[in-house]
């Protein structure tokens, strides 16, 4: 069969998500020549509980998104902790750093918003390309990528694939997901050892609460038949402003139920002990897997940069991982760019061995601190006595939610910034990261 060579690019990025749409923007930003590569086609449906913080407004922001509502978005100023015995409202902090409001918009036009941003800023986008793996150079390093494009003429719900083509690049940055083939190809796998969790999620019907100015997070999740009896997980519900809102609830590894319970009737028989009503479904359960804390490591081998998911980098804490793989998509792009300013193969290796490093300034105490976060809530016990004791505190609340959604100035403005700075600095290097 005929292998086909396209046009070289400076960076080929596989997977046009969150992350690999920031990478796009923010290399393209800098003037290079930037092909990024999606399997699917926009607009596109992803399980995703549609709801962030003010971490993700702000890498929204700095690629130049119009957050308003009039541009399809729907603010929330805080965060509802719903308990049997607690109903507590923590606004966003008031940070330098960070914008005092939080977001909610489907994914289903989300990840297509950022990836036409980065098209504007000058990258190429193409969709309906699978890719395979990587191309090797004669040194062993990755120079490209193996891919087939989808036959759009192609009868719906079928996949006709193409020739091979090859897609050609000094880097590439691999954003394509959870499951990461193209990391398992280069055998980096998942470390079973650090923390994962699974979340399923449905949409519902709902006037009164679509447009809610809190996301609403249930730490306790109970059913009608069992009310006595704590049911493993964390639950929300976020309103979209469409008429709608966003069920859905998250199990960690840490806990004995994970693995073991059906998700979906886990979803229905809480929500049961809520106002919502199974009637006003809307649409299908949807499950999806949360790789955390840089669970898939070395972030940088052979040529390729990890990228969100692909390289575990969701929250251990709140189950986040838009805003991380924004956030890794932009230094993904500043060391990318760097290292295509060296003259020479060594001297670009040296600067692209400087992400892992530098993913890990930016997250890495965060996620150790996140590590034993998802430890302790394992244990009923531990669970316990946050929730009756830990709740009835609004100060020590509004502390915990600076540490979980990971929202603090630095240098700190405050007590409370020096605090959550400093339990990141003492928490114990249990892991490496």
């Amino acid at each position: 069969m005929t292998t086909h060579s396209a046009p070289d690019a400076d960076v080929v990025i596989v997977g046009a998500g969150p992350g690999g749409a920031a990478a796009a923007y923010h290399l393209a930003r800098r003037g290079l020549d930037v092909l990024l590569l999606e399997k699917t086609r926009f607009p596109r449906e992803k399980v995703c509980g549609d709801g962030l913080t003010p971490r993700s407004v702000a890498a929204l922001l700095r690629m130049g998104i119009d957050t308003s509502e009039a541009n399809g978005w729907i603010r929330n100023r805080g965060l509802r902790v719903v308990t049997r015995d607690v109903r507590l409202e923590l606004d966003w902090p008031e940070l330098d750093d960070f914008p005092n409001y939080g977001l909610t918009r489907t994914r289903e036009d989300f990840d297509q918003m950022l990836a036409e941003k980065a098209v504007e800023a000058g990258a190429r986008l193409e969709c309906g390309v699978n890719v395979a793996g990587p191309l090797f150079d004669l040194a062993g390093r990755v120079c490209g990528v193996q891919a087939r494009r989808e036959d759009p003429d192609a009868p719906r719900g079928r996949k006709d694939l193409g020739d091979p083509v090859e897609f050609r690049a000094p880097v590439v940055i691999a954003a394509d997901g959870v499951s990461s083939r193209f990391a398992l190809s280069l055998g980096l796998k998942r470390n079973e050892k650090r923390p994962m969790g699974v979340a399923v999620r449905r949409y519902y019907k709902s006037e009164e609460r679509t447009k809610d100015d809190y996301l609403e997070s249930w730490l306790e999740l109970r059913s009608a038949s069992a009310p006595d009896v704590l049911q493993p997980g964390y639950g929300w519900i976020f309103g979209l402003g469409d008429g709608r809102v966003n069920v859905g609830l998250g199990v960690l590894n840490s806990s004995t139920a994970y693995g073991k319970t059906n998700y979906r009737k886990l979803l229905t028989d809480w929500l049961e002990t809520t106002d919502l009503d199974e009637s006003a479904a809307d649409g299908p359960i949807g499950g999806a897997a949360l790789p955390m804390g840089f669970n898939r490591q070395p972030h940088y081998s052979r040529g390729v940069i990890l990228v969100g998911d692909a390289g575990g980098m969701v929250s251990p804490f709140n189950g986040e991982g838009i805003a991380y793989a924004m956030e890794a998509g932009e230094i993904a792009a500043r060391t990318a760019a760097r290292a295509l300013r060296e003259r020479t193969v060594p001297g670009r290796e040296r600067v692209l061995r400087t992400y892992p490093e530098a993913i890990g300034l930016r997250l890495g105490s965060y996620y150790r601190m996140g590590g034993v976060f998802v430890d302790l809530i394992g244990r009923p016990e531990v669970m316990r006595l946050c929730t009756e004791y830990g709740l009835k505190s609004p100060r020590l609340m509004r502390l915990v939610l600076r540490l979980l959604a990971n929202l603090h100035d630095r240098p700190a403005k405050g007590a409370a910034d020096h605090l959550v700075n400093t339990l990141e600095v003492l928490t114990p290097r249990l892991r490496r990261v």
